[in-house]
């Protein structure tokens, strides 16, 4: 098991048993573990539990719902950021396909 696998255990562990002490099934958590993916996401997730304490499932799920969306958002974000700087690097340099003596 790598590095990274075994920290997404470790904090799929920790969400799950945060999420039991409140209350919520073990099965819960290994599910919004799964939807959530990542670590930091899990951990974010944890945060809200520990401030909130929320006593209805509905409000967990509605909480990682919006951390998925929190996420989606920041990737689509990147995404444009990097193809605005390739079109700033067409727009800079060309496309390339033009020869030396054509000048």
């Amino acid at each position: 098991m790598t590095e990274s696998q075994k920290e997404w255990v470790r904090a799929k562990d920790h969400l799950v048993t945060v999420m039991a002490q409140l209350g919520f099934p073990a099965e819960l958590g290994e599910q919004i573990a799964k939807m959530l993916g990542s670590p930091k996401a899990m951990s974010r997730m944890c945060s809200y539990l520990y401030n909130v304490k929320p006593k209805s499932a509905e409000l967990v799920v509605d909480e990682a719902l919006a951390i998925c969306s929190d996420i989606d958002r920041w990737r689509d974000k990147k995404a444009a950021e990097d193809a605005n700087a390739r079109y700033n690097e067409i727009l800079y340099y060309g496309l390339g396909t033009e020869t030396e003596n054509e000048g």
